[in-house]
């Protein structure tokens, strides 16, 4: 959801409770899982990450993955997310167990998953209020 889908040009939104259990796929149609949750960092007012489950099956055995807000993209036609990366790059993320969250905004595991991925972290890019 970088802001605007490529058939409309219009802006979405999208409410917090709306985007658990949507369906992210890679840009090979590989299945990664779904999202479970996002974490906002309050002090900065920005999504933190996405908590992305992948793996297991049937919702068993499946691991939870940190994923930049940034590297997710809104598919309007199946109201799903493309991330692009394979499975073997998500596989070796930074993973963490249900039962685990980790809720603080510790920069530098934040920092270690933003490069994961390949993205600035959100604190480190300039913000116009």
């Amino acid at each position: 959801m970088r802001g605007a889908t490529a058939q409309t040009g219009k802006r979405i939104t999208i409410r917090g409770q709306d985007i658990a259990d949507r369906s992210v796929r890679n840009r090979q149609g590989e299945d990664l899982g779904s999202i479970k949750d996002v974490v906002i960092d309050i002090n900065d007012g920005c999504i933190a990450y996405a908590a992305l489950a992948f793996g297991g099956f049937l919702g068993l055995g499946e691991d939870l993955y940190a994923i930049p807000w940034a590297a997710l993209e809104y598919n309007a036609s199946d109201e799903s997310f493309i991330l692009d990366v394979s499975k073997e790059r998500l596989e070796n993320a930074p993973s963490f167990d249900k039962g685990n969250w980790p809720m603080t905004a510790d920069r530098e595991w934040l920092s270690g998953m933003y490069s994961h991925f390949g993205y600035t972290p959100y604190w480190e890019r300039s913000i116009e209020r």
